[in-house]
């Protein structure tokens, strides 16, 4: 924790801090009530509100710097920290603390090294990391290309489906039966009786769930899924969100 606490007061204080010249950033409310969050020691729902502050303003290196310690330090993601470094030295080359941005940079990469496989700390070791980072690009890269020729095809089905639905004349409609001059002796009505494994099979069936894939966090899967992030943790109790892996499978609701 003292550690933690050492090298986030470190980055911050080195150099100029993110978003000097830039203070219209630093007002957005997403941002402030995302600050007001680190103070309370809030880091999850910090996380969302930088996030909701980087969709109200994509180019705001000061929400990539705040996102980028949290998931270095306070909700360990070293992929997600490495991204957010990098667009914040990408939207303020100049920032006075880049020297130590770039050896956090390179301390997130080990890390994220270390939880695949164990490599040596040595130029070698570092050239076969930045090769597994590049073939993860690529393998996201076909992921994504894949995933837009499924919706295609998926839209493409609908529409002919539809098409089909249209093409169907109109069946007549049944003609009118006549009203009995005698009145009909019938039985008493059954009363349906609610069959319980249907019940349990229909429970079980709007349950949901989500395969986490290359490249995902939680909070990206709890956005894409329309949940917070504290009810994707609610649906998975006993679950580290901040060390998920590829095809671990996560509940979305609670059940």
């Amino acid at each position: 924790m003292c550690y933690a606490l050492a090298v986030w007061l470190g980055v911050a204080l080195s150099g100029c801090a993110p978003g000097q010249g830039a203070g219209d950033e630093e007002k957005e409310p997403h941002y402030v009530l995302g600050q007001s969050r680190v103070n309370a020691m809030d880091y999850q729902d910090a996380v969302e509100e930088f996030e909701e502050s980087l969709e109200a303003n994509p180019r705001s290196a000061a929400a990539h710097y705040q996102l980028a310690m949290l998931f270095d330090q306070q909700v360990p993601d070293p992929a997600a920290a490495i991204y957010h470094y990098q667009a914040y030295l990408k939207l303020d080359p100049n920032a006075g603390n880049a020297d130590v941005i770039r050896n956090r940079i390179n301390a997130c990469k080990q890390q994220l090294a270390a939880d695949v496989m164990p490599l040596p700390s040595t130029p070698a070791g570092q050239q076969q990391l930045e090769k597994l980072a590049d073939q993860n690009r690529q393998l996201q890269d076909q992921v994504n290309k894949l995933q837009a020729q499924l919706s295609q095809w998926a839209a493409y089905y609908e529409s002919e489906k539809a098409a089909k639905a249209r093409a169907v004349p109109a069946q007549n409609p049944a003609p009118a039966q006549p009203i009995p001059t005698q009145p009909v002796q019938t039985s008493s009505p059954q009363v349906p009786v609610e069959n319980p494994s249907h019940t349990e099979k229909t429970a079980a069936a709007t349950a949901r769930t989500h395969t986490v894939a290359a490249g995902e966090t939680a909070v990206g899967i709890a956005r894409k899924s329309g949940i917070k992030l504290s009810e994707l943790q609610a649906a998975n109790p006993g679950v580290n969100l901040a060390r998920i892996r590829v095809g671990q499978v996560l509940n979305l609701s609670t059940p």
